[in-house]
């Protein structure tokens, strides 16, 4: 059976490639001064990024065109590599502050956690799909998808890593509790899982340091001095911004101002009209994708579409808290804006399923054309006939 190709959503795609135009820019102004101090030249993380923009692109397109009932297949063995590579990680992985989370091929480097994120996504949405009201039992439905959320996220929280560990457990939750997994199981879940968080939360000097710093505000130490340099380019963007490339605290205050905290040299630079123009982007790309999940023509398609949506908009949320201050620093990159390929990539291809299952809903139907519609005048009866 054929199945029926509309158009594409084109909100959502014109969200995110404004996003990805605009972290050219963004990227640039932040990390020029540090490249110049570095290599002797300005550009020289731009034109890296300008490649990872280029690729993902080509990611995006290439995932559109593909119909997503084809990955029902290939889910289970992606969620496989993507766990023999976070294994490789933990004993082969280059190690960056402590932490191994990539892999390197020469001159590529590979963050096996976003591979994983998006392979558990796919693959619990295919099983989510399959074992329908059978989610609800505890044995044959929730246990089993349990053990592939517990995998991902306990070899992620290895590395360690525990903002992107946290990150996958939290969106694998609010798919299960969509796919109508019982409140009951999902609660048991967490409650028995809060003391173990606590005890990896006391595990490490740094962790706590953290979290204490968070709930005592003080902007003393090296603990927090990341996240109030970031303060500090909200605070001098005003409402307006000191307009592009004028940004004061890419000049070696704010560290890796092109990374994690990117979103306060966009507040720097276009003030609070540039942040909520970022924070809209993203809103709109929730929307239309909850709304692309409502329509989409079968569970696969619909768990598909609030998964994806879900790792933009958490991921978003996350980012843009923590630089301000609302939730404590992690290592979360803002999603099509943050300098990385990894994250850039693996997104671009997810939201390509995401428009590919828009196009075969009926939100965009195609125009049927001059002969199209002799055919359907042709099965219409005329006037006062009767069947």
């Amino acid at each position: 059976m054929t199945r029926q190709r509309n158009h594409i959503d084109l909100m959502t795609l014109l969200a995110v490639v404004t996003l990805m135009v605009l972290s050219l820019g963004v990227v640039y102004s932040a990390s020029a001064t540090w490249a110049m101090v570095k290599w002797g030249e300005s550009g020289r993380l731009l034109g890296s990024h300008a490649l990872k923009v280029l690729l993902g692109f080509v990611f995006l397109i290439l995932f559109i065109q593909v119909d997503y009932h084809k990955y029902r297949k290939l889910t289970k063995p992606a969620l496989v590599a993507a766990i023999v590579l976070l294994l490789f990680t933990l004993g082969l992985g280059g190690e960056v502050k402590g932490a191994a989370r990539w892999l390197r091929f020469g001159g590529f480097s590979l963050q096996p956690s976003e591979f994983a994120k998006f392979a558990l996504i796919f693959h619990l949405a295919v099983l989510m799909a399959e074992k329908k009201e059978r989610i609800a039992e505890l044995k044959f439905g929730y246990v089993p998808l349990m053990l592939w959320v517990g995998s991902v996220t306990v070899l992620v929280l290895l590395q360690p890593n525990f903002s992107t560990g946290v990150m996958i457990f939290l969106i694998s939750l609010i798919m299960l509790f969509v796919g109508r997994a019982r409140v009951l199981h999902l609660g048991l879940t967490v409650g028995a899982l809060l003391p173990l968080l606590a005890v990896y939360m006391l595990s490490a000097e740094y962790r706590m340091r953290r979290i204490v710093s968070y709930i005592d505000g003080s902007g003393g130490g090296k603990t927090n001095y990341q996240l109030w340099q970031a303060m500090i380019g909200f605070g001098n963007g005003g409402v307006f911004g000191l307009g592009p490339g004028n940004s004061r605290q890419r000049d070696l205050f704010l560290p890796e101002s092109y990374g994690d905290f990117v979103f306060s040299i966009v507040g720097e630079e276009y003030g609070l009209i540039g942040t909520l123009f970022i924070v809209g982007l993203f809103l709109l790309i929730t929307l239309r994708g909850i709304r692309i999940a409502r329509h989409a023509p079968d569970d696969l398609g619909r768990y598909l579409a609030l998964g994806v949506t879900a790792a933009i908009a958490c991921y978003g949320l996350v980012n843009g808290a923590v630089t301000l201050g609302i939730l404590p620093t992690t290592g979360l990159p803002m999603p099509f804006i943050s300098f990385g390929g990894s994250s850039m990539l693996f997104s671009a291809a997810a939201v390509g399923v995401l428009l590919n299952v828009s196009s075969q809903t009926d939100l965009h139907p195609r125009a049927e054309g001059v002969k199209g519609m002799f055919r359907k005048a042709k099965r219409q009866p005329a006037v006062g006939s009767t069947y």
